[in-house]
C-alpha cells in the first residue's frame, strides 16, 4: 500500500446554524484522478477550499503524503505541493503567457533573472507533461483551452504534485474537453495527483480513477469508477433513482412566432459582438443556441429580449417591428408574449434581498398577481408565490424567504415558474441548467417540454452541448458572433455540433 496523497478524516465545517461538511473522511490515491461529486450544497466546494486554505476546519484532521499538516491559507497549500485551478481563471490577458506563469513568484527584484529562469522551467514542464504553450504570446489571445494549460503550467510552476480542478470544462468546446482529458492522464502518467470537481457524470465515468460521493455535507460513498455506473452514482448524490432520457415530445411545428433578420451589434468598444444574425422561432418548436460562451449567445438573448436597443437589423413579432427607429423595452417585449430567463439568475433573473413573493411577481407586478392593479397586496402576492412553489417544487415553499437563501436549483425553478405561469407564446431560456444539480434538470427539462407541447415557441440557449441535443429540434451554432451554421436534430452529433462550436463551418463539419 502506497502513502495515500491526501487522507482527511473527520472535517467538519459549520458556517453559522449551516453544517457545510460533517465529519467528512476522503483519502486520494497517488498518481490517480479522484472525482468528487454532489448536488448543489453537499459541501465539496467547501472540502477542497478547506485543504487549498481558503477557509480552516473547525475540526478533522488533514495528511499529505502521509504528514500531518495544518494549511492555514493557500500559500501554505502551495508549499505543500498542492495547487488550484479555478472554474475562472486567475490570469491578466495583457500579460504573456512566461508574465503569468511568473507573477507571485519573480525570484527577486531582478525580473530578467526570473524571466529566463521561469521561461526554462516552462520548456521543462511543456516536455515533460505535453503542455505546448507559446511563452511569448498574449494570453487575452489564446483560445480558453490554451489558457487553461497556462493555469496548469502556473500551479505546476510552484511544484504542484496535487492538483485540484473545479469545474474545468464549463468553457470548453468538446474537442477541447477531449484533449483536456488527455492532458490529465499525462499528469497521471508523470505521478500528478489530480482531484476533480465536477457536476457532469459522463466527464467523471470517462477520466477517473476513483469517485468520491457528497450528499447534504456527508461523505456517503467511495467507488472505483471501473465498478460503478453513472446511474448508481447519480442515485447516491441525490438519495433516490434518477432518469437521464429527456421524454421528447414530437410536434409538428407552426408558424413564425418571431424572427430576427440581420442583427448587428457593436460594444462600447466598437467590437462587433454580433455579425449579421438572424434565426426564426417557430410555435411548438425549441431551437437550441450552441456555443462556447462568450460568442455572442449572451448579446442575441439581450436583444431579443429588449435589455439592449437594436443598433443594426430588426425583429418581427407579428406585426410588431422592432428596430433602431422602434425600439422595444422589455415590458412591451412581455405585452407582446415574450418571457425571458437570463443566463445569470444572480444579476438578471432575482433580487437577492427581497423574499420569493417579491420575486415571483418582478415584471409582472402590475397584473392580478400583486392584487387589484392599484397597489401591490403582499396577502395576493404571497397566496400567488405560494401555489407557484408547490406546482414547481420550490423547496422550501416559504414565500417570505429571501431568493439569497434558496439553493441554486431552487432560485432557478423559481426564475423558471415566474417566466412559464402566464403562459408566454415567446420564451428566451439561457443555461436553464447552469449550477443546477441532477434531480432539478430533470424537472426543468419536464418544464420545458411541456411549454413546446402547448405550442411556445423556445430559443434555448446552453454552453451543456448534451442538454442542447436532448432538447432541440434544430441546432444553430455561433462561433466569434456569427452564426457558423444550423442543423436538425436528426442529423447533429458531439462531433459535428463541437467542430462548428469551435469555428468550422456546418458543411465542413458535416
Amino acid at each position: 500500500m502506497t502513502t495515500p496523497a491526501v487522507r482527511l478524516t473527520g472535517i467538519t465545517k459549520r458556517f453559522g446554524p449551516v453544517i457545510a461538511n460533517d465529519t467528512v473522511d476522503l483519502e486520494v490515491a497517488s498518481g490517480t484522478i479522484h472525482g468528487i461529486v454532489g448536488e448543489n450544497g453537499a459541501g465539496k466546494s467547501t472540502l477542497v477550499s478547506i485543504l487549498y486554505g481558503f477557509y480552516s476546519a473547525d475540526s478533522g484532521m488533514m495528511e499529505v503524503d502521509g504528514a500531518p499538516v495544518t494549511i492555514a491559507d493557500s500559500a501554505q497549500a502551495i508549499a505543500h505541493g498542492i495547487g488550484m485551478v479555478h472554474q475562472h481563471f486567475m490570469l491578466i490577458p495583457d500579460f504573456t503567457v512566461l508574465e503569468n506563469v511568473m507573477l507571485g513568484a519573480e525570484g527577486g527584484a531582478l525580473l530578467r533573472d526570473g524571466k529566463a529562469a521561469t521561461r526554462a522551467e516552462l520548456l521543462r514542464l511543456e516536455r515533460d507533461y505535453a503542455l505546448d504553450v507559446d511563452p511569448d504570446a498574449v494570453v487575452g489571445d489564446l483560445p480558453v483551452g490554451m489558457q487553461q494549460r497556462v493555469e496548469i503550467l502556473k500551479a505546476l510552476r510552484r511544484g504542484a504534485r496535487i492538483l485540484i480542478l473545479d469545474e474545468p470544462t464549463g468553457v470548453l468546446t468538446p474537442a477541447e474537453t477531449d484533449r483536456f482529458f488527455d492532458i490529465l492522464r499525462g499528469l497521471r502518467a508523470q505521478g500528478v495527483t489530480v482531484l476533480l470537481i465536477t457536476h457532469k457524470l459522463r466527464e467523471i465515468m470517462d477520466v477517473t480513477d476513483n469517485v468520491s460521493v457528497m450528499r447534504r455535507g456527508k461523505m456517503v460513498a467511495h467507488r472505483r469508477t471501473a465498478e460503478t455506473t453513472r446511474e448508481e452514482i447519480a442515485e447516491l448524490m441525490v438519495g433516490r433513482t434518477v432518469s437521464f432520457e429527456v421524454d421528447r415530445i414530437d410536434a409538428v411545428p407552426g408558424p413564425v412566432a418571431m424572427s430576427a433578420h440581420g442583427l448587428t451589434w457593436h460594444d462600447a468598444g466598437g467590437v462587433a459582438r454580433l455579425s449579421d444574425v438572424s434565426l426564426d422561432l417557430r410555435n411548438g418548436e425549441i431551437l437550441g443556441l450552441a456555443g462556447v460562451s462568450g460568442n455572442g449567445q449572451s448579446e442575441l438573448l439581450d436583444i431579443l429580449a429588449g435589455i439592449v436597443p437594436v443598433q443594426a437589423g430588426r425583429i418581427v413579432i407579428g406585426s410588431r417591428e422592432v428596430a433602431a427607429q422602434s425600439p422595444a423595452d422589455p415590458a412591451q417585449m412581455r405585452r407582446l408574449g415574450l418571457a425571458h430567463v437570463p443566463e445569470d439568475r444572480h444579476q438578471r433573473g432575482l433580487i437577492l434581498p427581497f423574499d420569493a413573493a417579491e420575486n415571483s411577481v418582478l415584471g409582472y407586478h402590475d397584473g392580478p398577481r400583486t392584487g387589484d392593479g392599484r397597489l401591490l397586496d403582499p396577502k395576493a402576492m404571497h397566496a400567488h408565490c405560494a401555489a407557484l412553489m408547490a406546482r414547481f417544487d420550490v423547496r422550501p415553499g416559504d414565500p417570505r424567504q429571501r431568493a439569497a437563501g434558496f439553493s441554486g436549483g431552487n432560485q432557478q425553478k423559481l426564475v423558471m415558474a415566474r417566466e412559464i405561469e402566464p403562459e408566454p407564446r415567446i420564451m428566451l431560456i439561457g443555461q436553464p441548467t447552469r449550477g443546477v444539480d441532477i434531480g432539478g434538470i430533470a424537472f426543468i427539462h419536464a418544464e420545458i417540454m411541456a411549454r413546446k407541447a402547448a405550442g411556445c415557441a423556445i430559443l434555448l440557449v446552453s454552453v451543456e452541448l448534451d442538454e442542447i441535443l436532448a432538447l432541440s429540434d434544430r441546432i444553430m451554432v455561433m462561433n466569434a458572433g456569427r452564426v457558423v451554421g444550423e442543423v436538425p436534430r436528426a442529423k447533429a452529433d458531439t462531433r459535428r455540433i463541437g467542430m462548428m462550436m469551435a469555428g468550422v463551418a456546418e458543411d465542413s463539419a458535416a
